[in-house]
């Protein structure tokens, strides 16, 4: 027997043997690997990709039985590539649920399960997504950025379900748990996300000390410049839009100016490449050129509601340049929703200006979109028939828009689209001198101050139809009033030419040129080519009834001249085969159009 000592000089050899012939396999593993996860790479990013080469690469690393780390990120990464470069959903689904089951490697489980839950709600299986999420969330507490990240992913897929109350409560406890782990940016990002969800609810007593406190947080946290302006950006569009959806016009100036300021500082800023040392701040709301385009987008809104068409014409411009750019390089669905929201307002904006044929050829534009996409249809599709609704009043199609308004109403439960849609339906009913009964009495319980002064105008419509001229009148000031108060021009204009048809009416010429004469300067400065048109026959009539020839004249050659313009677009618009759209009440918006017998010429609404 061998003595003791040369036996544990072997036993040393013989491990050292061990030792170093397991770092040689283990370094030989690692080359393989690392040249396998090359190659892949490489095929991924050419151009273009070779995906099929990129996905053979991964599939070739599991015959060498890899440890089990390298097999659960191999089959996150096969998963990956298959999901977002390929249409076989059902490999990638396979692959990222193993991912998930095999067990210790967190960081690949949290990713595995964040995609795969995007997977689950690609397939409308939701249901299966939200235990996912619900699992990984619940494991993930030592791990601050996954956490958030899950957190925030679960809201959203609550959000897309219109279970808005489910999403506030994830984001209520994201905003606490990154309070507890120090990260007070990400605080502010909950709970800025949870304000932007409580304003869509219109729990507005929930949401004034909320964004309060998240002012107080944007400017007390001092960090990258980028994070602390975007934070800034994000707390101003929701100020904005919330005086926008109130209807206060003038009230959201100083709001608005700040917002504008606030996107020319970030413009100058460089992305600072140093990662926070707090891994619960790596997020970003958006990026610079999306922030972009949303303050554009707001501005038009802001500028429509004002009647400043031509600059809403501007910056609707200016807007879609700049998706156009960003399209080309990102498919990111925010960018269409953006670019809808954009059309739908300068449509709104062509049907005033007399473009009714340029709005349908847009509106048209929006249908397109939405066919590529089921979800924006499906958050659009109230605003596209209500836009139809607002063209076929603009060709004197009565029956169509009372259709396409119905519609509208049975597509949506939000309270300001809806009143929108009532106050319009009702315009229709008194001109075509039915059921008007039926809407009037209910619009002036929304919120909206914009609404409720378009209200009293509909009311003072309807009672100059039913010739109670000084119940006309009570109303129309009142809207005057209103307007006045949030500079909201188009009321102005057609509340102060209604009054002066109404003191003409009655043989009041002196007065009736007080309000007509008014109603014609801003008519133009919007340009409402409507309320032009009418403003130009009340003048031609004034001044023949006070013996003013020349003027008279000159009122009449304005009034031919509008009437012309729309005439000549009035019949473009109809001889469009996207005209037939207006026949379109239920579905998905129709692939193709066909072309029309002839157009509608009848101009009787304009006059």
């Amino acid at each position: 027997l061998a003595p003791p000592a040369a036996m544990a000089a072997q036993a040393a050899a013989a491990a050292a043997q061990a030792a170093a012939a397991q770092a040689a396999q283990a370094e030989a593993a690692e080359s393989w690997y690392l040249a396998l996860l090359g190659f892949a790479e490489h095929f991924r990013t050419s151009s273009p990709p070779k995906i099929r080469l990129c996905v053979h690469c991964l599939q070739a690393v599991f015959p060498f039985k890899p440890p089990q780390r390298i097999e659960a990120r191999t089959h996150l990464q096969l998963g990956s590539v298959l999901y977002h470069h390929t249409k076989n959903s059902e490999q990638a689904r396979s692959h990222l649920e193993k991912a998930v089951s095999i067990p210790q490697f967190e960081d690949v489980k949290f990713e595995a399960a964040s995609l795969l839950s995007e997977l689950y709600c690609q397939e409308n299986s939701v249901d299966a997504a939200k235990p996912l999420l619900r699992k990984a969330i619940q494991i993930s507490q030592q791990t601050p950025y996954w956490h958030c990240r899950l957190l925030f992913q679960l809201a959203q897929l609550h959000t897309l379900e219109k279970d808005l109350v489910s999403a506030c409560d994830l984001l209520g406890v994201g905003a606490e748990y990154a309070r507890v782990v120090g990260s007070e940016y990400t605080r502010a990002l909950f709970l800025l996300s949870k304000g932007m969800l409580l304003l869509m609810e219109r729990k507005l007593q929930e949401v004034h000390p909320l964004l309060t406190l998240c002012g107080q947080i944007v400017e007390n946290w001092q960090g990258n410049p980028i994070q602390k302006e975007s934070l800034r950006v994000f707390f101003l569009v929701l100020q904005v839009t919330h005086y926008l959806d109130a209807g206060q016009v003038k009230s959201v100036k100083p709001c608005l100016k700040q917002l504008q300021q606030c996107i020319q500082t970030i413009s100058t800023l460089h992305d600072d490449e140093i990662l926070p040392s707090n891994p619960a701040d790596l997020f970003h709301w958006l990026p610079k050129e999306h922030m972009c385009v949303l303050v554009y987008l707001v501005t038009v809104m802001h500028s429509m509601q004002a009647g400043y068409l031509e600059k809403a014409q501007k910056y609707t411009d200016k807007a879609l340049m700049q998706l156009e750019k960003l399209k080309m390089l990102d498919c990111s669905p925010i960018l269409s929703s953006f670019q809808v929201i954009l059309l739908e307002h300068i449509i709104m904006c062509r049907l005033v200006t007399g473009h009714k044929a340029t709005a349908l050829q847009e509106i048209s534009q929006v249908c397109q979109l939405c066919q590529q996409s089921p979800r924006l249809f499906s958050n659009h599709a109230a605003q596209l028939h209500t836009l139809l609704g607002l063209y076929c009043v603009s060709v004197n199609c009565m029956d169509n828009a009372e259709a396409q308004f119905t519609t509208a109403l049975r597509l949506t439960n939000h309270q300001e689209l809806w009143a929108f849609i009532v106050t319009n339906l009702a315009s229709v009913y008194i001109r075509e001198g039915n059921r008007h009964q039926e809407v009037v009495g209910d619009m002036l319980h929304v919120c909206s101050h914009c609404l409720r002064a378009a209200a009293f105008y509909v009311r003072g419509l309807f009672s100059f139809f039913q010739g109670r001229y000084n119940e006309a009148k009570r109303f129309l000031r009142e809207t005057l009033k209103m307007s006045n108060a949030e500079d909201l021009n188009r009321l102005t204009a057609c509340s102060l030419v209604l009054l002066g048809h109404i003191f003409y009416v009655l043989g009041n010429h002196r007065e009736s040129n007080n309000m007509v004469v008014p109603a014609m300067q801003l008519a133009s400065k919007i340009p409402d080519m409507s309320v032009q048109l009418w403003s130009s026959a009340l003048l031609r009539d004034l001044n023949k009834a006070c013996g003013n020839p020349i003027d008279a004249h000159e009122a009449a050659q304005m009034h031919q001249n509008f009437s012309q313009q729309l005439l000549q677009d009035h019949i473009e618009a109809c001889s469009l085969p996207e005209h037939n759209l207006i026949t379109w009440t239920d579905g998905p918006p129709p692939v193709q159009f066909q072309a029309q017998n002839g157009p509608n010429t009848s101009l009787a609404s304009l006059l």
